[in-house]
């Protein structure tokens, strides 16, 4: 990545990145700019492969991926898509999936990607937030059948139309294709979706992505959903662009990389550093639709995978699959020496990942960053200095003052990647007087400008008088061998305000008690920090969201209830 420039005052906690205008490596600033310029440098070299349903594996040069994406902006526009109008993508990962996010942005539309994890009443209410008018989506994922999940909607998609489709619940919705058999109904099947574009040449696709400028509205995402409803986040095509450039520097990931991950690209930080960071590099993306462990690794020794995109509960999984032992995983060089699994016979790998970072979907994933390579000693115990463009900012909480260097406060953010708004809410309600977005996190900024994170504010555990990070406990407890998963929260104590409480997911056969965790966070946490409670749950017991984070309601209310019984 670039070097960066910051400055910081010791009067005040304010830290910039070096100007966007310095910034080296990027090139064209709108989705559909993106993948002209990839496939001008990469057009005949492996962008994809696949393995379908039938267990037949496909491959795709950069040249495909440009035709068939041009050909689902085509049928786009033939079905009178509008310019600014959302396209919902309701897929896993698969070559659909990115030719309807690049299609849609060639044909001048927004691509809204939506979770495969929705419930029925989730979709309802993302299909209404999001005010799609177009849905493209795969009708079945493991045991979810979103065909009939949407007729039971708005059961006229499912019914014979007598004249154009218009729906009954969802205002806006008046077109819908799937990849899948037994389209029926409103419901056209691709191959009938795509066949009504064909008829249309080039120049109304290049016309439509030529007026589309970088800070026009590009993509939609979503929150995870962990602490509340999730919210539609609006970026600009710049915004989307910019992290989809800095992803393949920013892992140090080198030109034809071939990368895997199962992670959801309806994420936005899996589509900046998957997407965006493999096909800016001419690299080649290694898909599987839903995580199968023994199916991900014969995967990773069949393509040659060298950068897998995994989280950590994924990990345990790949290491007790039947055939971890045998696969021949030499090909991965971007794996830490500290992850588990680096661990592998086959595996040799000096690369250290880029752990020091932080960001949000509001800012399309990072505002603040080291690179790949970057040493504990350098990085010290902090997330970053602030990306090209970026500032941050640490304020007090109620009164918004920017606070003293190294004073604890509320993080905030302003830069080129931040979102247009949330879908719903006006701007300035989101935003302060001088244009920063108010994360509702905790944190700090030292003298040399770096960014210490330490989790939402609401998640800060306020106990006998003093201010407690569960991030800090978290990473403490985490260097215990026989741990799975933690997660620290603050419950309700009638003296202390809160008490410091570790739940804990032990890793399958290992053995720990309550004591033996205190006494290993003795020993690098000041006595106020150690939890006063250990708590050991099943992995089945904590919810998570698609994006692999813990609920922390419903963890509060199930620690409470686990110590009542205690």
């Amino acid at each position: 990545m670039n070097e960066h420039r910051y400055i910081a005052n010791p009067a005040v906690s304010i830290s910039r990145g070096i100007p966007l205008a310095e910034e080296q490596g990027l090139g064209a600033l709108t989705l559909g700019g993106f993948l002209q310029d990839v496939v001008q440098r990469f057009g005949a070299h492996e962008a994809l492969v696949h393995r379908n349903e039938d267990g037949r594996v496909e491959r795709w040069t950069y040249e495909d991926l440009w035709n068939r994406s041009m050909a689902v902006a085509k049928a786009l526009i033939a079905d009178g898509l509008g310019k600014g109008e959302r396209v919902g993508v309701l897929m896993t990962n698969r070559p659909e999936f990115l030719t309807s996010v690049f299609g849609a942005a060639l044909a001048g539309g927004v691509a809204a990607p939506i979770s495969t994890f929705s419930t029925a009443a989730e979709l309802a209410y993302l299909l209404e937030l999001s005010a799609v008018s177009t849905l493209l989506l795969e009708r079945s994922v493991l045991k979810k059948d979103f065909l009939e999940t949407l007729c039971e909607l708005d059961p006229r998609i499912g019914r014979d139309p007598q004249e154009p489709f218009a729906s009954e619940v969802f205002p806006f919705l008046r077109s819908l294709a799937m990849v899948g058999e037994g389209a029926r109904g409103a419901m056209q099947t691709w191959q009938g979706f795509l066949e009504r574009g064909a008829g249309l040449a080039d120049d109304r696709v290049a016309r439509r992505a030529a007026a589309v400028s970088p800070a026009d509205p590009g993509a939609l995402f979503f929150s995870s959903g962990s602490t509340a409803r999730p919210k539609g986040i609006l970026s600009a095509h710049r915004g989307v662009a910019l992290q989809m450039w800095r992803m393949g520097p920013q892992q140090g990931l080198a030109d034809g990389v071939r990368s895997w991950t199962a992670n959801g690209f309806f994420w936005s930080g899996n589509f900046s550093m998957i997407v965006g960071g493999t096909l800016a590099c001419g690299g080649t993306i290694v898909l599987q639709r839903t995580f199968h462990p023994a199916e991900a690794l014969e995967m990773m020794e069949a393509e040659r995978v060298n950068f897998l995109f995994a989280w950590p509960h994924q990990w345990e999984q790949l290491i007790g699959a039947p055939n971890w032992e045998k696969a021949d995983l030499s090909a991965l060089v971007y794996v830490d020496a500290s992850s588990p699994i680096a661990r592998h016979p086959k595996v040799n790998s000096s690369w250290i990942e880029p752990r020091h970072c932080y960001g949000n979907t509001e800012t399309f994933t990072l505002s603040t960053a080291y690179p790949a390579q970057t040493s504990r000693e350098e990085a010290g115990d902090s997330h970053g200095l602030p990306l090209p463009g970026n500032i941050i900012k640490i304020v007090e909480p109620q009164s918004g003052r920017a606070l003293p260097v190294g004073e604890r406060g509320e993080l905030a953010v302003k830069g080129p990647t931040l979102m247009l708004g949330y879908l719903g809410v006006p701007l300035a309600d989101t935003l302060d007087e001088e244009g920063f977005f108010r994360t509702g996190d905790g944190g700090w900024l030292d003298s040399e400008g770096r960014l210490h994170w330490e989790g939402r504010l609401n998640d800060i555990i306020k106990t006998g008088g003093a201010n407690v990070s569960p991030l800090e406990i978290d990473d403490v407890i985490c260097e215990c061998p026989q741990v799975k998963m933690v997660q620290t929260i603050g419950v309700p104590h009638h003296t202390l305000g809160e008490m410091v409480v570790s739940c804990i997911v032990l890793h399958d056969g290992a053995h720990l008690d309550e004591k033996s965790v205190q006494s290993w966070a003795k020993e690098k946490l000041a006595s106020y920090k150690v939890p006063r409670r250990v708590l050991f749950f099943g992995s089945a017991d904590l919810q998570l969201t698609g994006s692999a984070k813990i609920k922390t309601a419903d963890l509060r209310a199930l620690a409470a209830k686990k110590l009542e019984s205690t």
